[in-house]
């Protein structure tokens, strides 16, 4: 059963690790609930959802730093932008850890499957947004592949405080907050889609390596899991990565809409019929 549950955990890595990767979303939407669902079944009562959140950021740290080495060096990662959205996610993902600790199971089950909700509904919805040009301070041109050219920009105090909720959700949720900050980016900030995933990747190195120091002091860490999946995740890291670059982005949205919404029925399921 233990080598079962090893190569299980090693294959959802690296699929976590690809799609994580490509859109920029760290993968901890896999990472939680397969921790929640397959540990409990090995050993009954053995993953909590603070254990839970916070291997998978440790994992989610593995992705992150495997997909952000591809992405620097094809040149996709918007660094001043990256450090900024830090400033604002690094203290966001400490008060995440501490108000994870106040949750408990079916809090926490019903909260993550409203979270998946929301951003299924949001995901849903993007593409019909149209973005609306604040007071940038900052503002960046971007040609992709293809020759299309495109103005992104933001107001430093607006992405502070988006990326604070983002550090907040991080280590709250152990998802690594893409979720939210490549739509943020996208809707908000105006950045091409494969610069968002690129850079949400970076941001979400800096704050899962913030969330998980915080994680470990408090021995919420197991370390056990974590081995069994971040070989996979550093693997779907590079492979997600080359594969962004070759892949349409549409293609990947509709599998995130589908994968998440079924995450968010499942976890609701279980708290109002459990």
């Amino acid at each position: 059963m233990f080598v079962a549950i090893a190569v299980l955990f090693l294959f959802i890595g690296v699929a976590a690790g690809v799609v994580g990767s490509i859109a920029g979303l760290g993968g901890g939407i896999f990472f939680v609930p397969a921790l929640l669902f397959f540990a409990n079944l090995y050993m009954p009562g053995s993953m909590t959802p603070q254990v839970a959140a916070a291997t998978s950021l440790v994992v989610i740290a593995v992705t992150a730093l495997s997909s952000s080495i591809s992405y620097i060096k094809q040149k996709k990662v918007d660094m001043q932008s990256a450090l900024l959205f830090f400033i604002g996610s690094a203290p966001g993902a400490i008060v995440g850890v501490y108000l994870n600790t106040l949750l408990e199971t079916t809090q926490f089950t019903l909260l993550f499957g409203l979270f998946q909700l929301s951003m299924f509904v949001l995901l849903m919805v993007k593409d019909k947004i149209q973005p609306r040009q604040l007071n940038w301070d900052v503002k960046r041109h971007f040609i992709d592949n293809e020759g299309k050219e495109y103005e992104y920009g933001y107001s430093r105090w607006m992405a502070i405080l988006v990326a604070f909720f983002v550090g907040i959700t991080s280590s709250l949720f152990g998802v690594g907050g893409g979720v939210l900050m490549v739509p943020a980016m996208i809707i908000l900030f105006r950045f091409p889609p494969h610069i968002a995933a690129a850079t949400s990747m970076l941001v979400i190195l800096f704050s899962a390596v913030v969330g998980s120091v915080t994680n470990v002091w408090h021995d919420h860490v197991s370390w056990l899991y974590a081995a069994m999946l971040a070989p996979g995740a550093w693997a779907g890291g590079k492979m997600g990565a080359f594969a962004a670059s070759r892949m349409k982005g549409k293609t990947i949205v509709l599998l995130l809409r589908v994968l998440i919404l079924g995450i968010a029925i499942q976890m609701i399921g279980e708290t109002v019929l459990g």
